[in-house]
């Protein structure tokens, strides 16, 4: 049976140049990187090379690069720290982010709204998953802290007009002279689109490795300089005193080779023939699964990222398909949160407007460079036979 992966949201295999990278601070290079020997030195000579790379890329200065384990980790970095070393200066601070924001940054906001006298305003978002710039800027209040929108849906797949977001904050702040910070999730985007942090016009960026072809275990979160960030854990002061814990150094350098390998093949750049190349396949994908009966696309038909096609199928469990073709050797997966009792539309889908009998069926592909058109063709033939079975059809 052939294997067939499409679940590159969710994670993606380690880059053969990552794992070669990384593979000599296991064996030969495996010092502590606080400590002053040559081992220690040779260890923290790779963390500063990741960190320049990764700088290089965002157009940022080394010492704003902060390593972390994950994107949730980063997050949660971010609102938390941010929020905290606002106390002194912002009475009962108010964050503004939106409804398709993933849980990390959600369940962030909602600890702080609990524990810290905060208050939230969870924009909604329209059918595409766009949020209103018109309607962001309205909700601006005199005590808002923090805008934090992501980059790309991890769900639909859909593009948030990031820079215009920060263009708006930029005039807003001038204008009343005062600062709301701006973080953006860009965990899916890091691969397929400009993250240079003077552009976006962000204060925070986060990310992680193991989207983008580099090991689970590792995260990224840029903090621009003189923002009030106050650390959540404490220990031995590393990573500028804002993250303290012994580093990750063979995951460092494998996050750093992963950037390198991006930058190289130009797969941020649209004009580049990786980035036409992911699309073409993206877009073959997505003409296959419409000529199934009763599906739709969600997400914008046009400004979504390269790599993500998600879709609900009327009258079917997504769970349902998802369970059928991992059988069949295809990996994707669902927008529905299952527990034990109850199966439930993902927040996403109920935010962008679809009712239960639509939400319940979503499947999710995602690609990688890896990803090959003889793939699309095999899946997709799968898929159809799939929904039919699943919906009781049968043939003469």
């Amino acid at each position: 049976m052939k294997q067939i992966y499409l679940d590159n949201a969710a994670t993606t295999q380690v880059d053969p140049q990552v794992v070669k990278a990384i593979l000599p601070y296991f064996t030969n290079y495996y010092g502590n990187a606080s400590e002053p020997h040559s081992w220690g030195a040779k260890a923290n000579e790779a963390i500063e090379q990741s960190r320049e790379k990764i700088a290089n890329f965002l157009g940022a200065d080394k010492s704003e690069i902060i390593f972390t384990s994950c994107s949730t980790e980063s997050i949660n970095l971010a609102h938390k720290g941010l929020l905290e070393g606002l106390e002194c200066r912002v009475r009962y601070p108010h964050i503004i982010t939106t409804k398709i924001e993933h849980k990390a940054v959600l369940n962030a906001c909602e600890h702080l709204k609990k524990y810290g006298k905060i208050a939230v305003t969870y924009l909604s978002v329209d059918k595409d998953g766009l949020v209103d710039i018109k309607k962001l800027k309205k909700a601006i209040r005199p005590n808002t802290a923090l805008v934090s929108i992501m980059y790309v849906n991890n769900e639909i797949g859909t593009i948030e007009p990031i820079r215009e977001i920060g263009e708006m904050l930029r005039e807003y702040n001038q204008k009343h002279n005062t600062h709301i910070y701006f973080h953006t999730d860009a965990t899916q985007a890091i691969q397929y689109l400009e993250c240079n942090v003077d552009c976006l016009g962000v204060d925070l960026l986060s990310f992680t490795g193991h989207k983008i072809h580099a090991p689970k275990g590792v995260g990224v979160l840029y903090v621009r300089r003189d923002t009030p960030l106050t650390r959540q854990q404490d220990g031995g002061g590393q990573e500028f005193g804002l993250r303290s814990g012994t580093e990750n150094v063979p995951y460092i350098v494998g996050i750093g080779k992963a950037i390198e390998l991006i930058q190289k093949s130009g797969t941020f750049d649209h004009r580049s023939a990786m980035y036409k190349y992911m699309v073409s396949l993206r877009n073959e994908l997505i003409k296959r699964v419409l000529k199934i009966s009763d599906v739709q696309l969600t997400g914008h038909i046009s400004n979504r990222i390269p790599h993500i096609a998600s879709f609900v199928f009327k009258g079917i469990k997504g769970e349902d398909i998802v369970m059928a073709l991992s059988k069949k050797g295809i990996a994707c997966a669902t927008g529905s949160a299952c527990n034990s009792d109850n199966l439930e539309p993902s927040h996403v889908l109920k935010a962008i407007g679809l009712d239960d009998e639509w939400a319940i069926g979503s499947v999710r592909f995602s690609l990688s460079k890896y990803t090959k058109i003889e793939d699309i063709s095999l899946a997709t033939k799968e898929l159809e036979k799939v929904v039919n079975q699943l919906r009781g059809v049968t043939y003469e």
